[in-house]
């Protein structure tokens, strides 16, 4: 997968697409996604924000700063019928497991909702509510959950106000990396689909979709994060069981 800037001084993308191109791989009846980037976003951000990695499973422990919390706790997100949530109140009176897509169409994101979904079970024994949020639409989040079936609360973050509060990287070498380019091809190998449609559609494209995500343990009370793991790249899942072990043990 290549990426071509057209200026070597400027830090903007002036003509640049994403498009699937399929291959088949030797040796599988399976077709692989491949990338020719030729498409027609203009100045898209190649800024990169810190990356900060933290994993904290105590019982009391935040995880965030006072500053993350306090702008968190401005933070709205809206439901699959378009009602405004704030979103610390999805764990103000229980514990959840919040995962942050990186958008709707991504097939790692569908990937990241299976495997969080398949210990739903267990959340649901301990008492723990699953919930995806993604940057998008309503109409996005909603033709998520139609074509996935996901069994969690979905909700939609069009301005990407939560990715900010949380301070998620975002830029296109977090992006495209070798480990990304070998998940993409393992989950299109264990059946996932990235939705190429909802991937192009307005809310997606107008922030380049290079938008990384993450996953937090919260609840109960609105200031109690006790786990918070940010993507360093796409497709960068935490082992399950380390999530299990912040939400369930």
């Amino acid at each position: 997968m290549a990426v071509s800037l057209s200026s070597p001084s400027s830090s903007a993308i002036n003509s640049i697409t994403l498009q699937p191109k399929l291959k088949v791989v030797h040796g599988l009846r399976t077709v692989l996604p491949g990338y020719s980037v030729k498409s027609h976003f203009r100045s898209v951000s190649l800024r990169r924000r810190a990356v900060v990695v933290s994993a904290i499973t105590g019982a009391s422990g935040t995880g965030i700063g006072k500053e993350t919390a306090g702008l968190l706790d401005k933070v709205k997100v809206l439901d699959l019928r378009g009602n405004e949530v704030q979103i610390s109140d999805l764990w103000k009176d229980r514990k959840a497991v919040v995962a942050f897509a990186r958008h709707f169409g991504c097939v790692l994101c569908r990937k990241r909702a299976a495997y969080l979904a398949e210990k739903k079970d267990v959340m649901d024994a301990s008492g723990v509510a699953l919930v995806l949020i993604g940057p998008g639409s309503i109409d996005q989040a909603n033709t998520f959950v139609e074509q996935t079936n996901f069994k969690g609360e979905v909700y939609a973050d069009p301005n990407h106000a939560s990715y900010e509060a949380l301070e998620f990287v975002s830029g296109v070498t977090v992006t495209f990396t070798p480990k990304a380019a070998m998940k993409i091809i393992e989950s299109y190998m264990e059946g996932y689909r990235q939705d190429w449609k909802l991937s192009f559609m307005k809310d997606t494209v107008e922030r380049g979709g290079w938008q990384q995500g993450g996953i937090l343990v919260a609840g109960p009370g609105k200031d109690n994060i006790s786990y918070i793991r940010k993507d360093k790249e796409a497709g960068d899942d935490p082992p399950i069981q380390e999530i299990l072990k912040a939400c369930c043990a």
